[in-house]
């Protein structure tokens, strides 16, 4: 613990993220409790840290476009990143056994290739030209696969992410899979690309809701949307 925050403390973004994370009610009840790396890490784990860090690296990709119009699509793709990465982590604390932090991981993460491509536009301008189909879909899989591989990304987030290009999910979730897919479709903010990669990456015309146990979907996500909130400010500080 003590060596992960002396790394931390080398790279002050990181390290500033980590203790506004901290500070947010979706891991301290009133918030404002942190005051430094340390009691950062300590609170928060090595897999929100983990989270962190695929946030920065995947912002990283916007901050490096010089086009006006690519960079503004950068943004909203990042916005919908974090909607996802707030909701999933929610979705699968309230309704499986799937491990939350490593929700939100797959969620930070699950439109890589679409920056990838925003990236590579200002060279390539007809990577985002012309009506998707079924081939262009299993490219776009493909390359999230090879982007996620060189990264290091555990396999079972690679599965969930590619998952997406399926268009199938279950309600309630019962695997990572179902649950990004679950929270990409109720992301208040839509992902720019949507139509020209994933399957499922718009909010839906209807509200999904569900109901295990006593529990509906759109209960818990009244009750915790201050949580959310929170989490999204930390995300997008």
């Amino acid at each position: 613990m003590e060596a992960a925050a002396e790394l931390v403390l080398a790279e002050p973004l990181i390290a500033a993220r980590l203790v506004a994370i901290g500070n947010s009610v979706a891991y301290t009840r009133f918030g404002g409790k942190i005051s430094n790396v340390r009691s950062a890490v300590s609170l928060l784990g090595f897999k929100t840290l983990r989270s962190l860090v695929a946030a920065i690296v995947v912002r990283q990709f916007a901050g490096a476009m010089a086009d006006a119009s690519l960079l503004r699509k950068a943004e909203l793709l990042w916005q919908h990143c974090a909607n996802v990465a707030a909701i999933a982590k929610v979705i699968a604390r309230e309704f499986t056994e799937v491990d939350p932090e490593t929700a939100m991981f797959a969620a930070i993460v699950h439109e890589i290739s679409g920056f990838y491509l925003l990236f590579r536009a200002e060279e390539f301008p007809e990577l985002l030209q012309g009506a998707p189909d079924e081939s262009s879909k299993e490219a776009s899989r493909l390359l999230a696969h090879s982007v996620l591989q060189v990264l290091k990304v555990p396999k079972a987030v690679t599965l969930a992410v590619e998952h997406l290009y399926s268009g199938t999910s279950s309600h309630p979730p019962a695997s990572l899979g179902d649950v990004l897919a679950l929270a990409n479709e109720l992301a208040s903010v839509p992902s720019p690309l949507a139509g020209l990669e994933l399957a499922a990456s718009s909010t839906p015309a209807q509200p999904v809701d569900f109901q295990v146990g006593e529990k509906t979907l759109q209960g818990v996500l009244a009750e915790s949307e201050a949580e959310i909130r929170s989490m999204l400010e930390a995300l997008l500080a």
